[in-house]
């Protein structure tokens, strides 16, 4: 709690009066352009790695940055998206997992929680990128994988990242901004330990290197294939 808060004395001390005007700015109304939807981890900081200021990301985070299909789950993931792409008017949705995710260990492991079914219930969301890969790798995860646990592990990331993906387009509000060209969809993944990140190009169904000089095309309906890359 002391470095929270030696912290916050800092930025009233030294940040906010450089930034004054900006957070008058915003003090009544926002208008970010993206929504960016990401994992609770206390590794990923979406303003540091983007260098974004206030007020350019509307962020959701969550356990697994998991995305519940409309209408299984009437909650805060399923609202916030509603309001960013109804009342805030983004004009961009960001899906970005990280390496070493904890809640796709979990889906990798198979196994319950018994002191935390909470947590188990939410990743119930995330059993379909376990079913891809094991589809699309020929192997069962429990069994004697030819791949590396760290291979199934980053594996397993990706195909996350697109089905949630998949589950945004089931939500009213963003289907009807596709629809109409109003909305793009990103896939992203963060790598913590070189700090880069991937893009999901969905017409070659792979993730490649973000270079940060171009924009990437938006995901199409998305085809990913795993072990090709």
């Amino acid at each position: 709690m002391k470095r929270l808060l030696e912290g916050y004395a800092r930025f009233s001390a030294e940040v906010f009066p450089k930034q004054a005007r900006l957070f008058q700015d915003l003090a009544h109304s926002q208008r970010p352009s993206t929504l960016f939807i990401t994992c609770s981890d206390s590794r990923v900081v979406p303003d540091m790695i983007l260098q974004s200021n206030p007020g350019d990301l509307f962020i959701c985070r969550n356990a697994g940055n998991i995305v519940p299909s409309y209408g299984e789950i009437h909650g805060g993931v399923s609202a916030t998206i509603e309001y960013a792409v109804m009342a805030v008017g983004v004009e961009n949705i960001i899906v970005c997992g990280h390496s070493d995710c904890g809640a796709m260990k979990a889906v990798l492991s198979g196994k319950k929680h018994e002191h935390m079914p909470t947590v188990d219930s939410w990743l119930q969301n995330a059993h379909s990128a376990r079913q891809v890969l094991e589809s699309q790798s020929g192997i069962h995860v429990e069994g004697n994988a030819p791949k590396t646990h760290a291979e199934m592990l980053r594996a397993l990331t990706r195909a996350n990242v697109v089905g949630q993906l998949q589950h945004l387009r089931t939500h009213p509000s963003v289907a009807a901004g596709l629809s109409r060209g109003k909305l793009n969809l990103y896939g992203w993944v963060y790598e913590i330990h070189t700090g880069k990140i991937q893009n999901f190009n969905s017409h070659q169904g792979r993730f490649f290197d973000l270079t940060g000089h171009s924009v990437p095309s938006p995901v199409a309906q998305p085809q990913l294939h795993l072990m090709a890359s």
